[in-house]
């Protein structure tokens, strides 16, 4: 595992979208001046990782080039590594961006595909970097057409133990692993709700635990609130999730996760 990442705690991983069409903050941040500034406003709130993604990945969202890719992320990490030695995640899925962010200075590659795009298992590998294999039942543009499960737990843990054995055959060290449920993607709001109840299914697995429920639209769907209005129900997330067992919460609200947290750190501590 990298030397950066510290699971002794619970990890908080900020959110950066440089997507003009990110579902959650209207592509406040899809130039590299203002991607870095936020960087600077999260590591300042106690964000212990940041995320950095260049393609949105929310229902129906449309894959960007290469180049578009590219350019949205690398100056961004660039940008920060002038500042900052913060452990930094790639949000990708194209092995050319894994090799460019690695160069760039990245220690995580976050790939909602689970590295199944052609050459992304090679390409991880050759980067020797921590990897977040996630769950997703098809892709963006399509995860959300009436997705079925016979047992969603079980299809998750069992898609996640074929991608760990995948990528540890690719070279991948078993100590550079870490997973993610994926919620959201590819999910109905009763699915979702059936993983975070089992989440501790999905810690068994033996793998550090990421979990990002930040904002999304299962809780819109339970609130009846636009994006902006979730905050409290992503704190709650937030808090089950950890106590679960969750070594990465993924949010878009640092400091406020930051606090909710507090209390199940502290409790971690004394165990």
């Amino acid at each position: 595992m990298s030397a950066k990442l510290d699971f002794s705690k619970i990890n908080i991983m900020g959110v950066i979208n440089t997507t003009p069409d990110s579902f959650s903050d209207g592509g406040q941040f899809n130039n590299t001046e203002s991607a870095l500034k936020h960087a600077q406003k999260l590591i300042k709130n106690g964000a212990d990782i940041l995320d950095i993604g260049g393609e949105s990945t929310r229902p129906g969202a449309k894959i960007v080039t290469l180049d578009e890719e590219l350019s949205r992320t690398i100056p961004v990490i660039q940008g920060i590594r002038m500042f900052s030695n913060i452990p930094i995640s790639i949000d990708t899925s194209k092995p050319e961006v894994m090799i460019a962010a690695n160069e760039a200075g990245v220690d995580i590659i976050n790939d909602v595909r689970a590295l199944q795009l052609d050459g992304a298992l090679e390409a991880a590998a050759s980067t020797k970097l921590s990897v977040c294999l996630m769950h997703m039942q098809g892709t963006p543009e399509t995860m959300q057409d009436d997705p079925s499960y016979m047992n969603v737990v079980d299809s998750v843990k069992d898609f996640l133990k074929q991608r760990v054995d995948a990528s540890r055959s690719a070279g991948i060290s078993n100590d550079n692993l870490i997973v993610d449920p994926g919620f959201g993607f590819g999910k109905t709001l009763q699915q979702n709700l059936q993983l975070l109840k089992s989440l501790k299914e999905i810690k068994a697995l033996g793998y550090p635990l990421l979990v990002g429920i930040s904002r999304k639209s299962m809780l819109g769907l339970i609130l009846n609130k636009p994006v902006e209005d979730r905050l409290y129900a992503s704190l709650s997330a937030a808090v089950i999730s950890a106590t679960a067992g969750a070594d990465i919460i993924r949010v878009h609200d640092v400091e406020e996760t930051s606090d909710a947290l507090a209390l199940v750190q502290a409790l971690r501590q004394i165990e």
